[in-house]
């Protein structure tokens, strides 16, 4: 996962530092520089031709291995692993200087914001699950290489007083907050409703609408006009899955919450848009989301057929969150390969 530069970072090398707190990775860091992956490119660069790419071929197609992997799963033990656009997002500076709080930063769509945001020029503060550390520590890296400052904050979105603390030390680690990306999501896939216990459908609520709601009533006080809330719901609130019957329903209200907020913010100069992925090759799919047959054919039936990648929804998350995008508020961005919603 790294540019071929000199100041970048190997896979390898950002994994050495497993053994290692989060803060002793980031010291041993570079510090920003003028060919660091955030960078914007050169005037030659940018004036160079890119080739075509054929959607369809660009990144793996089904069938994938069989695999799976306990809740709430790791990008960097997928296989394929996904991209996330480590070695492929170029920053242009359409970010510089804002301050952007994740959740689920460490892997899938919010980590691919994370990446984006950073080579923008922002710094980005991520929340996610103790259990996906490691990933966490490929993300901080990422962020520290592109010259921005990275605040890694663990812990279960569940809890409603963690929510509220999570707010408080990113707004006071990142010196303010300007974009707020609520992207965590439990999703568990189970063939019945009769097979879905209590405490499953619980979680599920907990962690995809009752979290959102306690992050962002705490985050509006840091929210000055100019900021932006950017919501990840999904095609399954358009074409639910007879499968992810809990999930399917806390992703419309997703959808639905980011109509109602973005009447009630804009007023105040808050914009509130979501995100929509179609079949997204992620933690989620291989850690319960799909059974293990599912996986293997995951986004075969996409006209583009294949699954995509976090990487081709980072320039989405990016516009939302930037100030040419001021008009657009209460909308909803897909990304689904071709099957039409929304």
């Amino acid at each position: 996962m790294s540019d071929s530069n000199d100041t970048s970072l190997s896979r390898r090398q950002i994994m050495g530092g497993a053994g290692l707190g989060l803060a002793a990775v980031a010291a041993s860091l570079p510090a920003a520089a003028q060919t660091a992956p955030g960078a914007a490119p050169a005037a030659s660069d940018a004036a160079a031709p890119k080739p075509l790419q054929d959607p369809t071929t660009k990144y793996p197609r089904p069938p994938y291995p069989r695999q799976s992997q306990p809740w709430p799963g790791l990008a960097g033990q997928m296989d394929p692993v996904p991209d996330h656009g480590e070695k492929s997002y170029k920053g242009s500076g359409r970010l510089a200087g804002r301050r952007a709080l994740i959740t689920g930063g460490d892997s899938g769509m919010g980590r691919a914001a994370a990446i984006a945001f950073a080579r923008e020029g922002a710094d980005v503060a991520i929340n996610y699950l103790p259990a996906e550390e490691p990933d966490a520590r490929e993300v901080v890296a990422l962020i520290q290489a592109a010259g921005r400052k990275a605040v890694a904050l663990p812990g279960d979105l569940r809890d409603a007083a963690f929510c509220r603390r999570l707010v408080d030390d990113a707004v006071r680690q990142l010196g303010g907050l300007d974009i707020l990306v609520s992207n965590a999501g439990r999703q568990q896939s189970r063939a019945s409703i009769a097979e879905l216990s209590d405490e499953d459908f619980d979680a599920t609520m907990k962690t995809n609408i009752y979290a959102p709601f306690y992050i962002i009533k705490a985050a509006l006080p840091s929210l000055k006009p100019g900021s932006a809330i950017i919501a990840t719901t999904s095609e399954q609130a358009y074409d639910p899955s007879p499968d992810l019957y809990d999930y399917a329903q806390t992703k419309a209200a997703t959808m639905n919450f980011v109509k109602s907020l973005a009447k009630q913010l804009g007023p105040k100069g808050i914009r509130v848009n979501g995100v929509a992925p179609g079949p997204i090759w992620t933690p989620l799919q291989v850690s319960g989301g799909a059974s293990e047959g599912k996986v293997m054919t995951f986004g075969a039936t996409a006209p583009l057929g294949r699954a995509g990648q976090p990487a081709e929804l980072a320039g989405i998350y990016v516009r939302l969150a930037e100030d040419d995008g001021s008009y657009t508020t209460g909308n909803i961005y897909g990304a689904g390969g071709g099957q039409g919603q929304p």
